[in-house]
Order: C-alpha cells, then sequence, then structure tokens
C-alpha cells in the first residue's frame, strides 16, 4: 500500500531529522559546572564505547505527523535512516555528508556532517563540552543534552536525550532526541529495540542515485 503523506510533509519531516545545527561554543552555568561536566563524560563515554547501534525509530512532527523506519549507525560518521514501507525517502550519512534521496522525484540533497546535530553522535571524539549543555530533567535516571548555535539561531536546536541502562555502553542508552528549527517546526526522534556493537557491513551505507545522468549505486 502507497502511503498518502503529502510530498511537503515528507520531505520537511526528513529534513528535519537532521536539521543543520552548528557545533559551537556554550558557556555553562556555573553553579552546574561540576554536574554538568561529569554528565558529558558519561554521555562521552557512551559515545566511544558504542561503534554501532540499531534501532527503530518513530519520527514525529509538531502537527502529529508520524513516520517510523530503522536507524543502523556505525562510527565514526555513518548513519542510515530506513524509512517505512511506502515512504520513498532515505536519509544515509557517509562520514563526510548526510544525504537525503527523495526517490519519488529523483531528487538528491546533501548536509555537511558537521553541520547537523547528528555530527555530536556520529563523531564520538569531539568535545561536547565545547557547543553542549546539560539540561535539568527531574530524574537521575534520565540525562539531556542541548546543542545549538546563539551565534546562528537559523541552525535550530538539538536535544538528545539518554536514559540509564546497566546492559547499554557506559550505562547510557540514546532514548531520542528532539530537533527544533528557527521557525519552532518540532521534530522528534523516538529509540527503541536499541542494540549495541553488532555486526554492521560497510555495504548498508550504500543508495541508489535516482538521478537520470548519475545511475548506480553510491558509497
Amino acid at each position: 500500500m502507497t502511503l498518502t503523506f503529502p510530498r511537503l510533509t515528507l520531505t520537511r519531516l526528513a529534513a528535519l531529522a537532521l536539521a543543520p545545527v552548528a557545533a559551537a561554543g556554550l558557556a555553562l552555568g556555573v553553579p552546574a559546572i561540576a554536574q554538568s561536566s561529569n554528565t558529558l563524560a558519561s554521555v562521552q563515554s557512551h559515545l566511544k564505547l558504542t561503534s554501532s547501534m540499531t534501532a527503530d525509530f518513530v519520527q514525529t512532527d509538531r502537527n502529529g505527523q508520524r513516520l517510523s523506519g530503522q536507524l543502523t549507525l556505525k562510527r565514526p560518521g555513518k548513519i542510515r535512516f530506513q524509512y517505512q514501507k511506502g515512504v520513498p525517502l532515505l536519509i544515509v550519512g557517509d562520514g563526510s555528508s548526510l544525504t537525503m534521496i527523495d526517490y519519488e522525484v529523483k531528487q538528491v540533497q546533501r548536509w555537511p556532517v558537521k553541520n547537523s546535530p547528528l555530527g555530536a553522535l556520529l563523531d564520538p571524539d569531539r568535545d561536547l563540552t565545547k557547543y553542549a549543555k546539560v539540561l535539568p530533567t527531574g530524574s537521575n535516571d534520565v540525562l539531556s543534552i542541548e546543542v545549538r548555535d546563539p551565534k546562528r539561531p537559523e541552525y535550530g536546536t538539538i536535544t538528545m536525550v539518554f536514559v540509564r541502562d546497566g546492559s547499554a555502553p557506559a550505562g547510557l542508552r540514546l532514548r531520542g532526541w528532539v530537533a527544533l528549527d528557527s521557525q519552532n517546526n518540532r521534530t522528534r526522534i523516538d529509540l527503541t529495540n536499541q542494540k549495541f556493537n553488532v555486526p554492521v557491513a560497510d555495504s548498508a551505507f550504500r543508495w541508489t542515485d535516482p538521478r537520470p545522468n548519475k545511475r548506480g549505486r553510491v558509497g
């Protein structure tokens, strides 16, 4: 069955999953410096200890429109959002760029990884203290990390949420994230069935170019 999501809605939903966010320095509140430092260190350890991850995802926009699919991640730099059957979109990261492929209209769009919020997830060697801050959650079992550039508000904001899980790398499990663009369009990604450090072939990040003059597999 072919789904009937409007074309603009589909494209915006997919684009907001990787909406550009710059990785710039942020000032941490003085009273929370020690706590923030410990939290960021824990998240950094989780990223370094996670070489790969697969998960199911549900993507929800501000109007409640939902898409689901399978997420595959392999560090450094590789990620794939395979959307549900009937959705002709694919997002793939190859280490240097994030590519959104729209097979219905045969278009390809790219963003540099370094300008994407997903860059914080894909590069475990980036120093989170230089561009992220810790948000209060009201629970010791939930960690919330915000990434944004106050000098470039057009890049929007991403907030990543981790939960404590003794079976996950460094005792943390990525639960998902929320992206907010400069027009206050909000997109939420929720993850379930996470599996860490499982074998993932590089071929998982290849894709077929739909453009007539560029047929063939990429990656």
